[in-house]
Formats: structure tokens, sequence, C-alpha cells
């Protein structure tokens, strides 16, 4: 882990490289360290997934509104400073990302962080 899933307004495609976005974001969690220097993540963990949604309606539904949900996973036991750091980094990277598509269109993004607790876990690698 972390696993971060991004459901957005499938009206986002034309102005935004959702790719893009993924690899900044992907990036961004493989950049934090703890107090020893040691990742906070691993490297070969961490995902970054997006689905956008064809059909959607926010606010009044005027079709030029759009919405990000972005939710991350993590395994449980991080310290909650470290977690605010790590939500105001990803939201910083969406909003620059996002900032010459805001004046064009309205646009929300709200960002959750979970931290899991596995009845069971089980993991295979290639290599």
């Amino acid at each position: 882990m972390p696993h971060l899933r991004i459901e957005y307004t499938s009206n986002l495609d034309q102005h935004l490289d959702m790719q893009a976005l993924c690899v900044v974001l992907a990036r961004t969690l493989t950049q934090f360290e703890d107090d020893t220097g040691a990742r906070v993540f691993p490297l070969t963990g961490t995902r970054v997934l997006a689905y956008p949604a064809p059909y959607f309606a926010v606010a009044d539904g005027a079709p030029d509104r759009a919405f990000l949900y972005l939710n991350l996973r993590i395994a449980p036991g991080r310290d909650k400073k470290l977690l605010e750091s790590i939500s105001k980094a990803l939201l910083a990277q969406c909003d620059g990302l996002l900032a010459r598509i805001t004046a064009l269109r309205s646009i929300r993004a709200t960002l959750h962080i979970d931290e899991g607790h596995p009845a069971a876990e089980s993991k295979w690698a290639s290599a």
C-alpha cells in the first residue's frame, strides 16, 4: 500500500491528462520519508488508479460541473501530522494540474484517507 483511487466526472477527460495526474500523484506519495529518512510508502506497493464516471450529476446537474474523488487506502499506524502533510501535498498537486481548467468550469475535489485493518493479507509478486 498505498492505493490511491480516483473517481472523476468524465467531462474532465477532454481537458485533463489523467495519466499525467496519476504519475504526479504516485511520485508525490513515494517521496514521503519518515524521521529516519526511510520511505513512508514502499515504491513497488504504490498504486494510483483513475476511473471516469460516464454518467454523473454534480450540484444542479449543469454539464460543465466536474468532480474528483480521491480515496487513499493505507496500512494503519501512521502519525496524524504525516497524514495531514500527505493530504495537503496530494491536493496541491491536483490544484496545480487543474488550475487552467478551473477557469472553464466549476471543479471540486475531495480526498479521504482510509486506514485498512485487514482481517487477513496475502501478497504475491513476480520479482
